[in-house]
């Protein structure tokens, strides 16, 4: 195999320019062969190979014809959406959901699983749970394992994704001590070996989501919330502008101290952040002054959020010292890190945000430094709910960019040849 002065083969050439077409294509929308040329940067020569051999595999299709300035009309690309799918699946805070997307992240099926006794992290049932959600999306749609790309998990806690065996969870605040979940979810047989299972923190699945889909588009640097029963965050630096490049850093921002002695945070910790921001505080707040609501934590919030529109003190102040500290947290968010845009998601997030908002927004602007605070946008995800499972979901699909549309292991069925043309090929 030939190496280049960069220590890159053929191969490594040959894969990038693909990713690059893809990439293009999918976060750009349809465009001509002559149009991706510029936005690749590759010869025409070589996007002319490359869409023939991303044509030969099933993953672009025509999408219709422009009219060409004095020119031979031009035949526009896109992925196509059929070509492969995709798994996400988000272990929250009060249920296990799955979603099966095509390749273009539009959602062909979905379950969901709550967590019962509430709030009950035992590994076992949340694996099994994933295993029987894994197998309904397939069987509602219908659809096999051969063009499945892989399986994102989004969980809570540190991701050690180097360790021997498969990606190893350290979820303190549920209870997970180097849980190694990868192995675990393999050990069910759910799917057959070729198909990856990636696991990452959930506050960074929800960060990508956010940049690549929705409120984050276009900004380099941003800070994504994920406001539920607890909080995290995820810092995006340096992402692209189109998306497809976004790497996250997750942040353990939940436990950052705001007070030297002051609540007991469920981590074990006394004055973390999230011993006043998060849901599961809030309510333990509202429950000491008197208040009150059902069981379901996010019930109790829509109650409590009910209780302060209609004008309840206790319930509106417990919201106000909510928002105060959220604001001073955004605020060492804002100093530390000085970005474009802060979103917040969450199931608690988006519940709350139209009311706490404005003043979040108010203290975290009196608490940073005027600069990097003037240059700042806080505003709500625009993803909803299902944000981290689609944020899950891209993991493998970031795997197919860097591979070049290709899977490293074989093969499909002899039914669909573009496919395992796919796989199968080399170099």
């Amino acid at each position: 195999m030939t190496t280049g002065r960069s220590g890159r083969t053929v191969r490594d050439l040959r894969r990038g320019n693909r990713g690059a077409v893809l990439q293009r294509l999918y976060f750009g929308g349809p465009m001509s062969r002559q149009e991706l040329g510029p936005a690749t940067g590759l010869s025409s020569g070589s996007v002319s190979n490359v869409v023939g051999e991303l044509i030969a595999d099933g993953l672009l299709e025509e999408a219709g014809i422009v009219d060409s300035d004095g020119g031979r009309p031009r035949t526009l690309l896109r992925v196509s959406p059929g070509s492969a799918h995709l798994i996400g699946v988000d272990v929250g805070e009060t249920r296990v959901r799955v979603g099966l997307f095509d390749l273009t992240l539009s959602e062909l099926a979905r379950a969901e699983t709550p967590l019962l006794p509430r709030g009950c992290y035992d590994v076992d049932p949340i694996v099994d749970h994933i295993r029987a959600g894994i197998g309904a999306v397939l069987a509602r749609a219908g659809v096999g394992t051969d063009r499945l790309l892989g399986v994102g998990v989004g969980v809570p806690g540190i991701v050690d994704r180097e360790a021997p065996g498969g990606a190893v969870v350290h979820g303190q605040t549920i209870g997970w001590d180097a849980v190694p979940l990868e192995a675990l979810l393999r050990a069910t047989g759910a799917l057959p070996e070729e198909v990856p299972y990636l696991i990452d923190n959930g506050a960074r699945t929800l960060g990508q989501a956010e940049m690549w889909f929705g409120a984050g588009r276009g900004a380099r640097d941003a800070v994504v919330v994920l406001f539920g029963s607890g909080v995290g965050a995820s810092l995006i630096t340096d992402g692209s502008p189109e998306g497809g490049s976004t790497e996250g850093t997750p942040l353990e921002w939940g436990h950052l101290t705001v007070a030297v002695r002051g609540r007991r945070c469920r981590c074990g910790a006394r004055g973390c952040l999230e011993a006043y921001t998060g849901a599961e505080s809030l309510l333990a707040r509202w429950a000491e002054r008197g208040g009150g609501g059902p069981a379901d934590e996010e019930e109790a919030l829509a109650a409590l959020l009910a209780a302060a529109l209609t004008g309840d003190p206790v319930a509106r102040d417990v919201l106000d010292e909510t928002a105060e500290y959220l604001g001073a947290g955004l605020s060492d968010l804002i100093n530390l890190f000085r970005p474009e845009r802060i979103l917040i998601g969450g199931w608690a997030g988006l519940l709350l945000g139209p009311y706490v908002l404005p003043a979040v927004r108010e203290h975290a602007r009196r608490r940073a430094l005027r600069h990097p605070a003037a240059r700042v946008s806080i505003d709500l995800g625009s993803l909803g709910p299902d944000a981290v499972t689609v944020g899950a979901a891209t993991l493998p699909l970031s795997a197919f960019f860097a591979t070049g549309g290709r899977r490293t292991s074989p093969p499909a069925t002899p039914e669909q040849p573009g496919w395992r043309t796919a796989l199968t090929r080399r170099g």
